[in-house]
């Protein structure tokens, strides 16, 4: 399948389900979030980094993990950072190991980021899950956030399962299970519909109905 932009995709997924289009006319236009600066490998660190954490204290402990390394951020690199200093980092002992399996992998080629673009959503998600700390759920917020891949189904996320809900008039959310066939007649624009569920829950705090009546 050619390319699409990311406009064209919303409103081809829209056309499918007016609960939807009513989503994307209310929440309005979503965006690509930027590239992370350190590449592929970076928001991979990034990720790992973050991982159960509140936001300022993970940015902060990754700002002091990136200043180990003077130039740019590579495998190479951060194996050759001491285990002491990024431990006074602040990184845990989980999260070190999950650093050091995630850069080996990559060294010795197991897990290939620079070809991405050429392996398949599953493809990704089997290797980068074989990456100690690396999730099914980590691995896809890295295909539709870093490589932009717009047919990713989160359905592991308890923010898209609700999201879905406040649409759709659900009530109780879905289960992942139950979820997953839902976002069939989607397909390949299922990242946009998870990212408009997100968009739902954010307009239901905010106040507004997300769902069409």
């Amino acid at each position: 399948m050619s390319r699409i932009s990311l406009a064209a995709a919303i409103r081809e997924a829209a056309s499918r389900d007016p609960v939807l289009a009513n989503l994307v006319a209310v929440a309005g236009p979503i965006a690509y979030r930027p590239g992370n600066p350190d590449g592929h490998f970076g928001a991979l660190v990034r990720a790992i980094t973050f991982q159960q954490l509140a936001g300022p204290a993970a940015r902060a402990i990754h700002q002091r993990v990136r200043a180990l390394v003077d130039g740019p951020l590579t495998p190479e690199a951060l194996a050759a950072v001491p285990d002491d200093a990024l431990r006074g980092a602040g990184l845990s002992a989980a999260k070190l190991a999950s650093l050091r399996d995630l850069s080996s992998k990559v060294m010795e080629g197991s897990v290939v980021l620079g070809a991405s673009g050429r392996s398949s959503d599953d493809d990704i998600v089997a290797g980068l899950t074989t990456v100690r700390g690396i999730g099914r759920w980590t691995a896809e917020m890295y295909l539709m956030f870093e490589l932009r891949r717009l047919d990713v189904w989160p359905v592991d996320d308890l923010g898209v399962r609700q999201g879905y809900a406040l649409a759709w008039g659900l009530d109780p959310p879905p289960s992942a299970r139950a979820l997953e066939p839902l976002g069939d007649r989607f397909r390949p624009y299922r990242s946009i519909v998870a990212r408009y569920c997100w968009e739902a829950v954010a307009l239901y705090r905010g106040g507004t109905d997300p769902s069409l009546r």
